[in-house]
């Protein structure tokens, strides 16, 4: 596998490449093993939220708290996914697509976390979810965290912002691994962390909904302690569960671990040396916050300089733990190219950007009335130039590419 990249591109959701595919691609164009995929995350997509058993998670207590969502939705339905998952894997053996990601339910296995029992018909819904994949020839990416967690773990020490999670994923991890590993080839421990955190604790728009200003309006919360603590402990627990399936499970099950980010672009908005460096600041700021520490083993010097003693410290024995926690791979959800302006020198007040603004940039899609690039249907992107910026270099050998998909699904 060295030196071997190998492309998973997934689309979001439930939703079928066809109507919007152009006839001009074609699969020949792809090496033989380039794998075609659909992505989904079971909040998102399964529903069935008290049935199975299965407890209740943060996102499900956030969606019914009054106020948090503007139009009042919540998942209790979504896609109904947890009834009609078959059907949904025929819609992908239809598409031809040879991959699809998904996540755990976290509380649909453990409804109270390591504080109460595996769920059987949790294990079962999965099992079988894999099972019918393989069936129709569908390899299984298995995503462990996709942002929701047991509403027990915020009840009982506030989820990600307690070291004591780092025990919790790694029981969840270590459940999966024992029951899934057989036919699960390819973990991801964490989707973009990099985002939950960020709008989990900066912003207040995910669970817990906590914030302070100038980001935020919150009952609870401090945007500028509390991301890097969650992120601390999340990249501690990616590096743990690493650690766990790579001593106790690789060996026998011959799978691979990687983790995914949320990996934004910028390009100046002037070619000026603050603009330019401002670029630099705000990419350290998106995906090099988690990978730089899980690669490296610190954090970008950039955060560092900003943010100063908010940004948690590792300690020479999580050092240690982190350089043997190799992952296989890395994935990347790619979703919006901006052009960016340095807000700390701007002689004027800047609107700081609705994600990245503890980067202290302000961000644009247009510039003297041109857009960055083609505007696609989806609230949050505009694509055009991520792909021939990034660089592999030394990193790992397996890169997933997550872009916005369109298109109708099940329900027309």
């Amino acid at each position: 596998m060295a030196g071997v990249i190998i492309v998973l591109a997934f689309f979001l959701a439930h939703q079928l490449l066809l109507p919007c595919a152009s006839s001009a691609i074609d699969r020949n164009q792809f090496p033989p093993d380039f794998l075609f995929g659909t992505s989904t995350s079971a909040y998102q997509i399964e529903g069935g939220y008290l049935e199975g058993n299965k407890g209740l998670s943060n996102w499900d207590i956030f969606t019914h708290t009054q106020g948090k969502v503007e139009d009042g939705t919540n998942g209790d339905t979504a896609d109904d996914h947890y009834h009609h998952y078959m059907e949904d894997i025929e819609l992908m053996h239809s598409m031809g697509v040879n991959s699809y990601r998904f996540s755990i339910a976290w509380a649909r296995i453990l409804p109270k976390g390591r504080f109460g029992h595996v769920n059987p018909d949790g294990v079962a819904l999965y099992n079988a979810l894999i099972d019918a994949l393989l069936q129709r020839g569908i390899e299984p990416f298995v995503t462990i965290s996709h942002f929701d967690i047991p509403y027990e773990l915020e009840e009982r020490y506030g989820g990600w912002l307690s070291p004591k999670i780092r025990r919790d994923f790694g029981y969840l991890a270590d459940v999966c691994f024992r029951m899934f590993g057989d036919r699960v080839k390819f973990w991801i421990t964490f989707n973009e962390p990099n985002m939950f955190t960020k709008l989990g604790y900066i912003y207040g728009r995910f669970p817990p909904g906590h914030c302070s200003r100038p980001f935020g309006n919150c009952t609870f919360g401090n945007s500028s302690t509390e991301p890097y603590i969650a992120g601390h402990n999340i990249i501690l627990s990616h590096a743990n569960v690493v650690n766990i399936y790579k001593k106790k499970y690789q060996g026998k099950q011959g799978g691979r671990i990687g983790i995914t980010v949320q990996s934004r672009w910028y390009e100046p908005f002037r070619n000026t040396p603050t603009d330019i460096l401002g670029v630099e600041r705000a990419l350290s700021f998106g995906a090099p916050w988690f990978l730089d520490p899980i690669i490296l083993g610190h954090y970008p010097s950039a955060m560092r300089k900003i943010l100063g003693p908010n940004l948690p410290e590792f300690t020479l024995k999580q050092k240690k733990i982190l350089q043997t926690s190799k992952l296989d791979f890395i994935g990347l959800n790619h979703y919006s190219t901006n052009y960016l302006k340095d807000s700390i020198s701007s002689s004027s007040p800047c609107e700081l950007d609705q994600y990245d603004g503890d980067a202290q940039i302000s961000t644009s899609a247009e510039r003297d009335g041109i857009l960055i690039g083609e505007r696609v249907n989806m609230y949050c992107c505009n694509v055009n130039v991520f792909e021939e910026k990034f660089q592999v270099g030394n990193w790992p050998t397996a890169l997933m590419v997550e872009r916005p998909g369109c298109s109708s699904s099940r329900f027309g």
